[in-house]
């Protein structure tokens, strides 16, 4: 069995509980008959078996994207509100879930420092960070949004639709912003806001933060974080010294986005939007005279973009961070750093093998590496055929595209006759990664073995 089944009880007993609480109000036949129950078995049955066509994102054996399974109590949490569907867009369509989200995203901004703040949850990373350069173009408008050439695409994406200018900047050859470029870049003027990246999608790299937040203090921009993918790492204790500064620096942005639904153990779709200055409320201000009259408290939709959203998501998260807190040194930290000590582990395995190359040493859980080959075309040939032949043996890897003003750096020999490669990216976001280590490396043993053949 690799399904989580043992739990389901526990939603049963759940549901039962909820019901109770509506037990003064006249009764409603809610009985399902035989007949449609046996109709939802058989198409229940049917989605079940579509689901097998999936990879097995829930194993270790899974170690491609970032797709990282839901803790059972968010899963339990989520499938429980459902009974009762809230929407937190206004308190009218979900008190206590809205409630729940206040307290939620509390203890994320408190896990960055802030006491005081301006949050809430949506859809994703994406929505997360379109309101943060929203309100960016509000106070700064008509001013350009720079981030970095590994910035996720939806920086320059969300620009365009928000129609504000949107410049790249360079990286170095650990996937970093370049700051040379960057105060370059500030000098000509213009700037509005700068998005720091920590920790990008392709190879976990981290903006260095501190230095960034040198150059706002000189040219006045706005920094916005994008923590989607590395946020929860603030809590990890075996960081290297560098990157925990950046992390420690994250109180003084002026916005953080974080996904919840990567390392904060939730379904998708859940991201966090935060700022740090409350009072950016004044810019999501509107009147509703249908949506807003039931109490003079913060409806959620207040500040936000997005009208409609799924109450369950605040209930899984705020139900999964009760049973782990996030606090250094708590049960989610802990599992957090092996997650870490996974991916050092299968970089040293990298590192020290003749037939691979690794690239550069993984900052969170990340780790980018390719096959030997003597040029770049070879390399990105080797790379899909390794890729397919470790799916063989159920070790599912990822196919990343990687430019050579990065590679270049740690495979000095490669004839480069393209600009871009194809590299094996394994992103070990499970805890459960630390105790699989040694098997996945056999597999990956085992396959480059065979690829000159």
């Amino acid at each position: 069995m690799t399904l989580d089944l043992d739990t389901l009880p526990l939603l049963a007993d759940a549901a039962s509980r909820l019901d109770s609480g509506f037990a003064d109000l006249p009764a409603l036949n809610a009985e399902v008959s035989e007949a449609d129950m046996q109709a939802m078995r058989r198409v229940l049955m049917d989605v079940a078996d579509r689901l097998k066509d999936n990879y097995p994102y829930q194993h270790p054996l899974y170690a491609g994207q970032m797709l990282k399974p839901p803790h059972p109590i968010a899963r339990l949490a989520y499938a429980l509100s459902l009974w009762i569907n809230p929407n937190n867009h206004a308190l009218d369509g979900g008190r206590a879930s809205s409630q729940m989200e206040k307290e939620a995203v509390a203890s994320i901004a408190a896990m960055f420092g802030w006491n005081t703040h301006l949050g809430h949850l949506c859809g994703g990373g994406t929505m997360a960070n379109l309101e943060a350069l929203w309100v960016s173009g509000r106070l700064k408008p008509g001013q350009t949004i720079l981030a970095s050439e590994q910035a996720h695409y939806t920086h320059e994406r969300i620009s365009s639709v928000l129609g504000l200018p949107f410049a790249s900047v360079p990286c170095d050859a650990r996937g970093r912003m370049d700051m040379h470029a960057l105060a370059e870049k500030l000098s000509r003027g213009g700037v509005g806001t700068v998005v720091a990246t920590l920790g990008t999608t392709a190879l976990g790299a981290i903006d260095p933060l501190p230095a960034i937040l040198d150059l706002q203090r000189q040219y006045g921009f706005r920094v916005h974080v994008d923590a989607a993918y590395g946020g929860y790492y603030s809590l990890v204790n075996n960081l290297t010294s560098e990157t925990r500064m950046a992390f420690d620096a994250l109180s003084s942005a002026d916005s953080i986005s974080i996904d919840p639904h990567k390392h904060g153990l939730q379904p998708y779709g859940c991201g966090c939007i935060l700022f740090k200055d409350p009072r950016v409320a004044g810019l999501y201000k509107h009147d509703s005279p249908y949506t807003y009259f039931s109490s003079a408290d913060l409806h959620l939709g207040e500040i936000s973009l997005e009208c409609s959203r799924a109450g369950a998501s605040a209930v899984a998260l705020w139900a999964t961070q009760r049973l782990l807190p996030l606090t250094p040194g708590g049960a989610f930290a802990t599992d957090l750093g092996r997650c870490r000590q996974a991916a050092l582990t299968l970089y040293e395995h990298l590192r020290n093998d003749p037939r691979l190359l690794a690239a550069m040493e993984p900052e969170l859980d990340i780790v980018v590496w390719a096959p030997g080959g003597h040029s770049a075309s070879e390399i990105s040939h080797r790379s899909r055929t390794f890729f397919e032949r470790a799916a063989a043996h159920s070790l599912h890897l990822a196919l990343a595209t990687l430019p050579r003003s990065i590679l270049s750096h740690y495979w000095p020999n490669v004839e480069w006759d393209q600009d871009q490669v194809a590299c094996l990216r394994s992103c070990l976001m499970k805890p459960e990664h630390i105790y699989w280590v040694d098997r996945i490396w056999a597999v990956l043993d085992e396959v480059a073995g065979t690829i000159d053949s």
